[in-house]
């Protein structure tokens, strides 16, 4: 295991952001850490890379204490955080051999990493420019060139995607898979759900400081259980009455999101049984729905099962969902960061 967790706390004041993290990545694996605003996973991050001391437990990088021995982690690891760690007045060229010098490398290794790295990352024909120049997802992507410009064995991205176009998005993923296809260890705290879906070896979901489950994609999905019949209802006025005909259906309540006007109901084994039910009890209410199906589980269903958080901000490049706590949780303590 390259990253090793125990029993980790943290605390701001009276504000418990972790309180007792427990989790490992073995080598050459993605975890992908999930949770909502606050739940102490920029925090986590932040331990990890020796910017935070942990009030408790402990935690290992390639065997190394993070906080006994901050100066050997820090030569075997890169970062990635919310805010770009870019120089806006500096070329990209320039950024990249800056990053090289911090590291050590020397002023001709550090150019030529620079080079290597604008070439990787499709910067070339604007390495020359200042970065302040530079779109939202060039600048992600020559923050991300930077945390590799020592060649560290594991990788930090706290939340690497947010705020990029769809085109932008996918193409971070592609280089993350590249990252992983040569050996590198990577740690990625995301809210997006298809994003672990997608990336992710193991997924840790944390909520309040705490593990609250941990598996692969599939194994959080089986916890679930069966399928969900889903559907939006056209007529907001109609909303309750809708959610009142299919209340006594499947297992448990119905997921209800008034504001989206959608409703889920989870089919347990009989999904095929209670999606004609929910159409007959639907058509008796005089409830007009559309979008109605018959899926399996997504990770949007075990976060809002294991946390009662609905899966629902919508972000405003892409439309794409995130999770966000319906309940109000402390601040991790990290700057406002998540």
């Amino acid at each position: 295991m390259i990253i090793e967790v125990e029993g980790l706390r943290k605390s701001f004041g009276s504000v418990a952001a972790l309180r007792g993290v427990d989790f490992s990545v073995p080598e050459g694996k993605v975890l992908g850490l999930l949770g909502p605003n606050g739940a102490g996973k920029t925090t986590a991050v932040r331990i990890l890379t020796t910017l935070l001391v942990p009030t408790g437990g402990r935690a290992r990088v390639a065997g190394i204490d993070v906080a006994h021995h901050p100066g050997a982690v820090r030569r075997v690891i890169g970062l990635a955080g919310q805010a770009t760690a870019i120089t806006p007045d500096l070329t990209g060229f320039e950024n990249l051999e800056m990053a090289g010098r911090l590291y050590h490398l020397g002023r001709q290794t550090s150019r030529q990493r620079a080079g290597e790295l604008l070439e990787r990352f499709d910067l070339s024909d604007a390495g020359g420019r200042q970065a302040k120049t530079y779109s939202g997802g060039m600048l992600r992507r020559l923050d991300l060139a930077a945390s590799l410009i020592g060649r560290p064995r594991v990788l930090f991205l706290d939340e690497p995607t947010t705020g990029l176009d769809p085109r932008s998005r996918l193409g971070m993923w592609n280089i993350i898979r590249e990252l992983v296809a040569v050996g590198t260890t990577l740690l990625l705290t995301t809210q997006y759900m298809d994003e672990a879906d997608e990336l992710a070896d193991n997924i840790v979901v944390i909520d309040h400081g705490l593990v609250i489950a941990s598996g692969t994609s599939e194994e959080l999905k089986d916890r679930i259980g069966g399928d969900v019949v889903e559907f939006s209802v056209t007529d907001r006025s109609r909303f309750q009455v809708a959610v009142d005909a299919v209340s006594s259906l499947g297992d448990g309540s119905p997921l209800a999101e008034p504001a989206e006007g959608r409703v889920q109901v989870h089919a347990g084994g009989q999904g095929s049984q209670v999606l004609v039910e929910v159409v007959r009890r639907l058509d008796a209410a005089g409830a007009q729905t559309t979008g109605l199906a018959l899926r399996r589980p997504s990770l949007d269903d075990v976060f809002m099962a294991l946390t009662g958080h609905v899966a629902e901000e919508i972000g405003a490049a892409d439309g794409t969902r995130r999770a966000r706590g319906r309940r109000g949780g402390p601040d991790d303590g990290s700057g406002g960061q998540r």
